[in-house]
């Protein structure tokens, strides 16, 4: 029976229960993204200074600091990766600090060359 409101004699269609929290979701994972690089950048940001004023062979904290900021930053955004990619093209001889596995992780890639 048609409702007296409508005059097509349809009824309105009604959204489904999960799309509204799918499209919350969706907005929820590329804020939570963007925070994950932000923290990865700020890792890259302070590890280094850690890495020069801590000693090395006793305790490396910067060092993982900034492999874990590496990792997060390329992960997790596309300009991280991109900003990443460029200084690697730039100054070549930093791909040959970093090893293959964290290559692959980071950009999906072997190295290139070993300089």
């Amino acid at each position: 029976m048609p409702d007296s409101n409508d005059p097509f004699g349809e009824r309105p269609q009604t959204p489904q229960l999960g799309q509204p929290i799918a499209a919350m979701g969706s907005g929820m994972r590329t804020f939570v993204r963007q925070c994950l690089a932000l923290l990865g950048l700020f890792f890259i940001i302070v590890g280094v200074p850690i890495a020069f004023l801590t000693p090395f062979p006793f305790v490396p904290i910067g060092l993982p600091v900034v492999i874990l900021g590496v990792v997060l930053l390329g992960r997790n955004s596309v300009w991280g990766r991109r900003w990443m990619e460029g200084v690697i093209a730039r100054h070549p001889t930093i791909e040959r600090f970093a090893p293959n596995w964290l290559m692959r992780l980071v950009f999906g890639r072997d190295k290139q060359s070993d300089l």
